[in-house]
């Protein structure tokens, strides 16, 4: 295989950006896009004359020419439309979050290793420069020990027509959460209001690690400011990631507290530490033209990619444990351990890797069949 072949189902508010880094990417051709507005189509045209364009997505899903697709679209149809493509032995590219529910990405990791075929989920924060320094940071032993991950991500709107605030914005920190944080979520708890829109629009999120990791997750829809921020406690160093700082993005602080029991476990003595601060360099890369070119190199070399299937699974799992904790008004739901990724090759049938046990968890929110690609993600 020379080049990769993909069609793209759905042009709305995300769409534009994966035709383009597709498109822009090496050993990629975009060959047709699918939206049902014609107003979004007619953006394809104008942008790119040597896409073809249709309504109809049985011409991605069942064209020969084409070897994956790129699903755009509300998380209603990610099943159905992911499924299709599988089935007519097509690698599946699919927005976050992967799925409305556990046992949907389940059939979906089952029909794609059965068939010897790829799935990523579109966890673009992985690519980041930023995620990546931290992720740096931490294999080469710079902050110690982890003891907290901090996020607030926050602003006005975007409301979904089918999705409450957590799955929009809260899989971004649960999947960077996955890739940074080296132990299994263990328990759960939420709450969350809804005020407008009949789903809720904002939600705070305690997710309990082993190893006493603790994660905090701050969502909401009616910010009147737009907050995108990070704090990352550890036991040598600390730092703050604002993705809304053009120049310095990461702050790591030679911060911290050191205790003594010289005495006894009772008398414990705290002196706290204060170093130096250091903005580290980071590469000027876009998140998705790494994480797409990523893809085409995943397929075309036969690697199971970090943001597989298993990996979307795992931030379903956790999304619904969130719904169930907020539907309880913050009790706490317990997580058994998940899956953790399958081999990804070609020409070879591989069976699951492990067991995949869904935490003890309701299903996620019922979401409308309305199928409408040109809605926001």
């Amino acid at each position: 295989m020379q080049s990769l072949n993909i069609g793209v189902i759905g042009y709305g508010y995300w769409g534009p950006n994966i035709v383009r880094n597709f498109h822009n990417a090496s050993n990629s051709v975009v060959v047709s896009v699918c939206d049902l507005n014609p107003a979004s189509l007619d953006r394809v045209r104008r942008s790119f004359p040597s896409i073809s364009v249709t309504t109809d997505v049985s011409d991605i899903l069942t064209n020969p020419k084409i070897d994956a697709v790129a699903i755009v679209t509300p998380v209603s149809h990610h099943f159905s439309l992911a499924k299709k493509a599988l089935e007519n032995g097509k690698h599946v590219f699919v927005e976050k979050p992967f799925t409305r529910n556990a046992a949907e990405a389940e059939e979906l990791i089952e029909l794609a290793n059965r068939k010897n075929l790829l799935i990523m989920v579109d966890h673009t924060f992985l690519f980041s420069s930023s995620v990546r320094k931290i992720r740096d940071l931490i294999d080469s032993d710079v902050l110690g020990t982890l003891y907290y991950y901090d996020s607030t991500r926050v602003n006005l709107g975007m409301f979904q027509h089918d999705t409450n605030v957590v799955w929009d914005l809260a899989p971004h920190d649960l999947s960077i959460m996955d890739y940074l944080i080296d132990c299994e979520p263990e328990a759960v708890v939420a709450t969350g209001e809804n005020h407008v829109n009949g789903a809720e629009n904002i939600a705070f999120i305690t997710v309990y690690f082993s190893n006493r990791v603790i994660a905090h997750l701050n969502v909401n829809w009616l910010s009147p400011v737009k907050v995108r921020r990070t704090l990352i406690g550890a036991e040598k160093k600390m730092l703050v990631w604002n993705d809304l700082e053009v120049d310095e993005k990461i702050r790591v602080y030679d911060k911290g507290v050191n205790c003594s029991t010289e005495i006894s476990e009772q008398d414990r003595r705290v002196s706290y530490r204060t170093g130096d601060l250091w903005v580290p360099r980071l590469d000027p890369v876009e998140a998705l033209a790494s994480e797409t070119q990523y893809f085409i190199d995943c397929v075309m070399n036969s690697r199971a990619p970090i943001n597989d299937g298993v990996s979307g699974l795992r931030v379903v799992q956790m999304l619904e444990a969130i719904d169930r904790s907020m539907s309880t008004r913050g009790s706490m739901v317990y997580c058994k351990p998940v899956a953790r990724r399958v081999k990804f090759a070609p020409n070879k049938l591989d069976t699951l890797a492990t067991t995949i046990v869904a935490p003890e968890v309701v299903a996620g929110a019922s979401f409308p069949s309305l199928y409408s690609p040109g809605m926001p993600t």
